[in-house]
This record gives structure tokens, C-alpha cells and sequence, in this order.
């Protein structure tokens, strides 16, 4: 191609090849907020901080944000749950066309993530915010410098998305503490995709570690301790006859659940198999790395998949492979339990909100994965809502994790079905 064809398809109308989202020279309209989770504030000077509240949540996070006279935009912060550096407010834009072959292109500068993490968002509208996770990749760049990153168009987008009329083009994320820097960004109509992504028809089954920076410096710790309880229970000569696998609501067993437990399941050797965070793919990669080996287990209590609904709302039937394919594993590797699995709890205050709703398909098809025999449905929902569906904060504080009045009731509800599956 030569150069004044070159120079002719720079001076095209945006939209026509791309959407020219640069800091340093911004497509008309664009602009870049900063946020926290408790604020934000817009980057209309060469550097700012998100301000903190009156009460603050996180009164030790910080957030705050530069740009350099090339654009280069550098995003700080340390002690966060959120950090965003977020596109926003210019002209709706209809990224249909860039769907086929599209990419979003930038120079990301991975400075400092060793206690941090980072992903990649385009919001689409009302309750569709698609995201890439980068953690992993991330912390491999630190140190390199400026590396040009490549991404499909498609790893945001999902059947059914309406990308018609995008009004957040790209976020930038991170949490916990780092510092990231990205220049000249960009939506291209056709490209070519150098960097890699989940496949979200597949993730809920492709087994992978947590990958949140809150859960990094834990989780593997965490799946070692497992395997040496286990280990423990075996060589001192007692039988495991029962096993709780699930996610944070599991794992609270052995805080708010921690009376009820020994009340009603330490008698069995039971040993709890929770990890906060965790999604249908990390039980399934913690099973395929040795926790429900080297023992036998009379039962396996399984419940998995409100985290696929609330990092990502993800399409019930793909969670519900997820859970199937947990299932399957669990099968394969301890034949002779019986599984107890589990509806996911209600979750959101009212019976309406997103959440719930979603919840509620998930569980109207868990009944088919079970035979009655070797796999067990039960729904203890009723037994934690109020009789108008509506959430007690004496029973589930924040709308999603138990009390230990909440885990009394889990057990009570538990006693009668284990009573069957324990039997010799």
C-alpha cells in the first residue's frame, strides 16, 4: 500500500476503520473517568485522585491517574477492590461492523502487579459488562515495558449482545495495589488478534486456578492445606465419610459456620472443600489436582456456580455445564459417594433482582443432573428466605453469605438427606 493510500485512510471519517480511542487524541466526545468503588472523577487535568467518601468502605485504598504529553495514561492504586480507567460519554457507537474481525488494540505497560490484578472490559449496555481476566499475563509483562496487545473484538462479546449502541467502549481494571500504563488505543474494524482469551462457551468448563488478585497470595496455600488435611485424616487412621466442595459459602464453614459444623458433621471426619471466589472452572481444576484423592468418602455435598452468575452473568445453561462437568469429575474419581447437590442460594434481597432471577434458571434445570440414586437434588431455599422471598439479614448479612444462624439452618436442612446417603 503506499503512502498516500496510507495517508488517505487516516483522514477517513471515524468509524469508517476504526474508533480512535488514544488519550492523546481522543475521538470527539470521549472521555476518561477514574474510579474506586466508592467514587471517581474525571481526568481533565494532567493528573487527578479519586476522592474518598465521608464514611469510606476502604479508608486505606488509593486510586489515581496521569497522563503524560505523548497520552500515555498511567493508572496507580493500591489497596483497592476496583480501579478503572474507563471511556466513557461520547457518542453511542454501533461496534456491529467490527464484530467479524475486529480488535481492540493498545501499548499496555505492565509496571507493577505483584500484589494486583488487572482485566479488560467493554460495556454494552444494561446488565452487559464483558470482561477478559489478565492476572496471570499480566504479572508475565511486568518488568518488560511497553508491549503492543492485541485482542478479538469477540472476547467481549456473547450471543445475544447488543453491540449496537456501546457507550464504554474499553476499561481498564485493576485491584489491589499496581501501577499499569496504556497508550494508543483503539477499536479496529479489522485486525489481526495477537493475545489470548477465554472462550466463554467453554470457560465454565476449562479447569484454571482463581484468578483474582484478592485471592492470589491464598488460594494455592489454601488447595496445599486441603491436601494435607486429607493426608493427615489418613494417617491417623480416619475414614472421610464426608466432603463439602463449593465456593466462599462452603468455606465459611470454618468461620460462621463453625458451631454448626461441629455440631452436626464433625462426627463423619467431614472436610470442607470451599474457596472464596471460586467459579464452576476452579472446583473442577482443584478436583483434577488430587483434593478428593487419598480417601473415600461415603458423600460428597456439592454447590458451585452462583460466582459464573455473579462475575459474570453468565448464560445458566453454560454454568449448568459446569456443574455437570464437576459432577462427572467427581464421579470418575470417587465412585462409590453418593452426591448431595445443592440449588445455589437465593441471593439479592428481593425475589425480582437480577441475581436471584438468575439463580432461579439454574437451579430449574439442576434437578435433571440427578438420578435420585447415585446424585440427589435438593433445594433448601425456603428454608432462608422470608415468606415473601425476601432476604433476612439475621440469616444472609449481605445478601449472599450465611450467619451462623444461616449455617444452623443449612445443617438442620442436611441432617434427614445425609442420614440416607451416610447409611452403610
Amino acid at each position: 500500500m503506499n503512502r498516500f493510500l496510507l495517508t488517505l485512510l487516516a483522514l477517513l471519517p471515524l468509524g469508517a476503520q476504526a474508533l480512535n480511542l488514544d488519550a492523546g487524541r481522543p475521538a470527539k466526545g470521549w472521555q476518561v473517568v477514574v474510579t474506586d468503588v466508592e467514587g471517581e472523577a474525571r481526568l481533565d487535568t494532567d493528573r487527578v485522585t479519586v476522592p474518598k467518601p465521608a464514611h469510606p468502605r476502604v479508608p486505606d485504598s488509593h486510586v489515581a491517574a496521569r497522563r503524560d504529553d505523548d497520552g500515555t495514561l498511567t493508572l496507580q492504586f493500591s489497596n483497592s477492590w476496583i480501579a478503572q480507567l474507563r471511556w466513557q460519554d461520547g457518542p453511542p457507537v454501533d461496534l456491529r461492523p467490527y464484530l467479524a474481525a475486529g480488535t481492540v488494540e493498545f501499548d499496555l505497560d505492565v509496571v507493577d502487579l505483584a500484589h494486583g490484578g488487572m482485566k479488560f472490559k467493554i460495556g454494552c449496555g444494561k446488565d452487559c459488562e464483558r470482561k477478559v481476566p489478565f492476572l496471570f499475563a499480566g504479572r508475565e509483562l511486568v518488568g518488560k515495558g511497553r508491549q503492543h496487545l492485541a485482542l478479538s473484538l469477540k472476547c467481549f462479546w456473547r450471543e445475544g449482545d447488543d453491540f449496537s449502541a456501546v457507550t464504554q467502549p474499553f476499561t481498564l481494571e485493576g485491584s489491589g495495589s499496581g501501577e499499569l500504563r496504556i497508550a494508543h488505543l483503539r477499536l479496529n474494524k479489522k485486525g489481526k488478534a495477537t493475545t489470548a482469551c477465554p472462550d466463554y462457551r467453554t470457560q465454565s468448563v476449562t479447569p484454571e486456578r482463581l484468578q483474582e488478585s484478592w485471592a492470589i497470595d491464598w488460594w494455592l496455600p489454601r488447595h496445599e492445606a486441603k491436601l494435607a488435611e486429607v493426608r493427615a485424616h489418613r494417617e491417623a487412621g480416619r475414614r472421610v465419610d464426608l466432603v463439602f466442595l463449593g465456593d466462599s459459602i462452603t468455606q465459611g464453614w470454618e468461620n460462621e459456620g463453625k458451631q454448626a459444623w461441629a455440631d452436626h458433621f464433625a462426627k463423619y471426619n467431614a472436610v470442607a472443600l470451599g474457596f472464596g471466589g471460586d467459579r464452576t472452572e476452579n472446583l473442577l481444576w482443584r478436583l483434577q489436582h488430587g483434593e478428593l484423592d487419598g480417601m473415600a468418602p461415603k458423600a460428597v455435598v456439592m454447590m458451585i456456580g452462583t460466582n459464573n452468575t455473579g462475575d459474570r452473568l453468565e448464560d445458566p445453561a453454560l454454568t449448568i455445564a459446569g456443574i455437570k462437568r464437576n459432577l462427572d469429575e467427581i464421579r470418575r474419581r470417587q465412585p462409590q459417594a453418593k452426591v448431595l447437590l445443592l440449588a445455589l442460594f437465593p441471593r439479592d434481597e428481593k425475589p425480582d433482582g437480577l441475581l436471584r432471577r438468575h439463580n432461579a434458571k439454574i437451579n430449574a434445570v439442576l434437578p435433571a443432573l440427578a438420578d435420585g440414586r447415585q446424585v440427589v437434588f435438593l433445594d433448601i431455599g425456603r428454608a432462608l428466605t422470608n415468606p415473601d422471598g425476601t432476604l433476612s439479614k439475621d440469616i444472609l448479612p449481605d445478601w449472599l453469605h450465611l450467619s451462623p444462624q444461616g449455617y444452623e439452618i443449612w445443617a438442620r436442612s442436611l441432617d434427614t438427606p445425609l442420614t440416607s446417603l451416610l447409611a452403610p
